[in-house]
């Protein structure tokens, strides 16, 4: 790779002595006059016309210089037969008049004819001419101030920040260290093959993918897999994020993409990767600046580029974006990006393997069970696995511990889903409602049988909560059953039940409980299909990730009427899932009670404390005759 090319170092010192000799010039000569003159008022110039000691005049615009017949002492104690003085923006017809009576010999110039008057004039347009002159040198040898232009000048700043990344450059990272992600490595692993041994596909008519889309949820390891590829490939690697092809000056986006394709070309095969691609590959006419703004115009060269690709150029364009919904359908055609791969949020296995992985440099004591905290971290992406693992071993830290145990993975769980510990002064009476409240959560989950396991139950404020319930998962789901649902709503409003059946008064705590129980009733309805009332039709309002533009003219697809039904149907699978949250509240009162007893005292109870204060767990036939079981709003299932 050609090394750029040097900043220039001190060439900005002759420009600066250059200018101090032509002030020093313009300041000497023609301010040289004055400073061998006596300055007079115009009265006075008058004064002394009339006394006859003036000899010669010159004027020069609104400037008097002249020559008296002896010399004066004029203000500072200048003595000298030479005056200046000046006209005053009032005419004087009677001054020549004046003059010519006492026999003053009168000259005339113009403005422009002294001798330093040039350099005056021209001094403004040197200075400007030669800051250009400079700004103009270094965005073409050294960039521009402040590294605008980078270091190729103006050249650097049209191509951008791409990245080439040479075989023995190439990042440490491999394929083995990517957990958890193994049908996506798969594919991405192909392209190897091709671009190694391009001639064994191309003898059965196979061509390379133009463009390999992945796409997923933030975490999930997008950019991890391209930086595996660039490690493992043994071609040139370029890469650029997204928004850098974007500036201010329109055209210059354009410019670096066709700057990089045609890099990438002369070294094919070699591969691009774009990172973040919605920045750039949004829908045209999406916003409301018309189809000519710089994004689009972007977008529009990258479509061309990649259409424009002959068979013999094995380059292939891998992009990364987690908002696939919102990119150009021009841009997931076939001939641009053929192959989607999609990288899903890992399950207890894939959990498992990446928190191996992560903890390969991290000493573990004896009772770190790491199956037994994936199964404690449903949901989690990748980064967040790699996140709890470098919290627990800086909670380590802190207590100056030699190991890592799993007492620090259990309390960095908790305070990544819910927040760091808050200390706060909570009233007694506050603090028994927290107990029903949180009790009630655990109770309806612990009796519902096919509800998932209960973990524990804390009233301890952390981040914006002031208690919770956890439950965790011993299966992995991949479709949620209606029963399973349905008990999710009784879960989630079994807090409140439990407020208005033990303290008979309702509170402010179930906000979020009454959020998320609604929005999950609306699903099963508007969207699941769930609901008798409405049927197989889709009552959603809007997409499940709208963004501007989109969400302005999308039509509504059912009628008010339909909307009136939606709603009613939702409010009635909440009316019955508050309504068996009491039954099992009242069946088992005297159980609950000892839970909130025991909450209340020690603040935080395990699975085992739950099951000795609740006893032996009865199947509970409730509404609609079969047992059901979830988890709840502010109850958190893990």
């Amino acid at each position: 790779m050609a090394e750029a090319p040097k900043q220039p170092t001190g060439g900005w010192l002759p420009w600066v002595l250059t200018l101090i000799v032509v002030a020093t010039i313009y300041l000497m000569t023609f301010r040289a006059e004055e400073g061998q003159s006596v300055a007079l008022g115009y009265l006075r110039f008058k004064s002394l016309v009339e006394q006859g000691q003036v000899q010669k005049v010159e004027f020069r615009g609104d400037r008097i210089t002249g020559q008296l017949t002896a010399a004066i002492e004029g203000p500072k104690g200048v003595q000298s037969d030479r005056f200046t003085s000046y006209l005053p923006p009032v005419s004087d017809p009677d001054l020549l008049n004046l003059l010519a009576k006492h026999n003053v010999e009168v000259n005339a110039e113009a403005p422009s004819a002294g001798s330093g008057a040039w350099l005056g004039a021209l001094l403004p347009w040197a200075i400007i001419l030669g800051v250009w002159f400079l700004l103009w040198r270094r965005m073409f040898r050294g960039g521009l101030p402040g590294g605008m232009g980078g270091d190729g000048g103006l050249q650097g700043f049209l191509r951008g920040r791409s990245r080439k990344i040479e075989s023995q450059d190439a990042p440490k990272v491999r394929f083995a260290d990517v957990a958890g992600q193994d049908n996506a490595k798969r594919e991405v692993a192909e392209l190897l093959e091709f671009l190694r041994d391009p001639e064994r596909y191309r003898k059965v008519g196979a061509e390379v993918p133009h463009g390999i889309l992945l796409e997923g949820p933030p975490g999930t390891g997008k950019t991890l897999l391209a930086r595996a590829l660039a490690g493992e490939a043994q071609v040139p690697f370029f890469h650029m994020s997204a928004s850098e092809f974007i500036e201010v000056f329109v055209g210059v986006g354009a410019s670096r993409v066709r700057q990089l394709f045609d890099q990438a070309k002369k070294a094919a095969p070699s591969i691009i990767f774009i990172d973040e691609l919605d920045s750039v590959g949004r829908v045209r006419g999406a916003g409301f600046g018309g189809g000519h703004d710089e994004r689009e115009q972007t977008l529009n060269q990258i479509l061309a580029e990649m259409d424009g690709f002959e068979g013999h150029e094995a380059v292939v364009v891998l992009a990364a974006t987690n908002r696939p919904d919102v990119l150009d359908p021009a841009l997931l055609r076939p001939g641009r990006f053929d192959r989607h791969i999609t990288l899903e949020l890992p399950d207890l296995g894939a959990r498992e393997a990446i928190l191996r992985v992560h903890c390969q440099a991290v000493p573990l004591a004896d009772d770190v069970d790491l199956r037994k905290i994936a199964a404690g971290t449903p949901g989690f992406s990748g980064a967040d696995l790699k996140n709890l693992v470098n919290e627990a071993a800086m909670a380590a830290a802190r207590e100056d511990v030699s190991k890592v145990t799993a007492k620090h993975f259990d309390e960095m769980r908790d305070r990544i889903l819910m927040g760091s510990l808050r200390t706060m002064a909570i009233q007694d009476d506050e603090r028994h409602r927290l107990a029903v409240h949180e009790s009630g959560h655990a109770a309806v989950a612990y009796y519902l049988p096919t509800s998932d396991p209960l973990h524990k139950v804390t009233i301890i404020p952390r981040g914006r909560s002031l208690g919770a319930t956890h439950q965790l998962p011993e299966l992995e789901r991949h479709t949620l059953p209606e029963d399973y649902l349905r008990d999710r709503l009784a879960i989630a409003l079994a807090g409140r039940a439990s407020e208005q059946s033990f303290l008979g008064t309702l509170s402010s705590g179930a906000d979020e409980d009454i959020r998320m129980a609604t929005e999950l009733a609306r699903r099963m309805v508007g969207r699941w299909g769930m609901s008798p009332e409405i049927g197989p039709v889709d009552v959603r309002e809007s997409d499940e990730h709208p963004f501007l533009g989109r969400e302005i003219a999308q039509p509504r697809h059912f009628s008010e009427e339909t909307a009136k039904i939606a709603d009613k149907a939702v409010r009635h699978l909440l009316q019955e899932a508050d309504e068996r949250a009491r039954a099992v509240l009242d069946k088992h009162r005297g159980e609950i009670e000892r839970l909130i007893a025991a909450l209340e005292q020690k603040e935080t109870l395990d699975r085992a404390a739950i099951a000795a204060c609740l006893g032996p767990r009865e199947v509970v036939g409730l509404g609609r005759g079969k047992p059901r079981g979830g988890a709840a709003g502010r109850s958190e299932q893990a």
